[in-house]
């Protein structure tokens, strides 16, 4: 199945209000970053267990491993959560990066070393948000 139709129908899966949240951060993740590579990721492993909420990924950055491997994934992530809203922003160093730059603006969201959770897009600061993650596609 081609990537865009795995994303609609995976946008389209979400419960509303949800839903159209998720298409409007979409949209606006497109805009901030036009024609980057685009991921689906299901969330299952080869066997088909399910190991992550499925997720869309936006831009292309590659990661270095000790051992001298490589691999490449996206630069900014997008997924329904059970409580409401995750926007990954891959390649932090700092683990607490997003939390001192953008925690305190931010609004009623939580950070982690390298995700931005909310409940709904009305109880933050969508133009903070929206800094984060053009921060996440330039910081590569």
């Amino acid at each position: 199945m081609e990537r865009t139709t795995q994303i609609a129908q995976y946008l389209l899966s979400q419960p509303e209000p949800k839903r159209s949240e998720m298409e409007t951060l979409h949209a606006r993740i497109l805009q901030l970053q036009p024609g980057c590579m685009l991921w689906f990721l299901d969330g299952l492993d080869p066997t088909g267990k399910i190991v992550s909420n499925p997720n869309i990924g936006y831009g292309l950055r590659t990661i270095h491993y000790a051992n001298g491997k490589t691999k490449t994934f996206y630069q900014v992530g997008l997924s329904g959560n059970t409580t409401g809203i995750s926007v990954y922003i891959m390649g932090i160093a700092d683990k607490k990066y997003l939390s001192t730059t953008f925690g305190d603006s931010l609004g009623k969201a939580s950070t982690s070393g390298y995700c931005i959770k909310f409940k709904t897009l009305q109880e933050i600061n969508l133009n903070v948000l929206e800094a984060a993650i053009q921060m996440g596609f330039t910081n590569h």
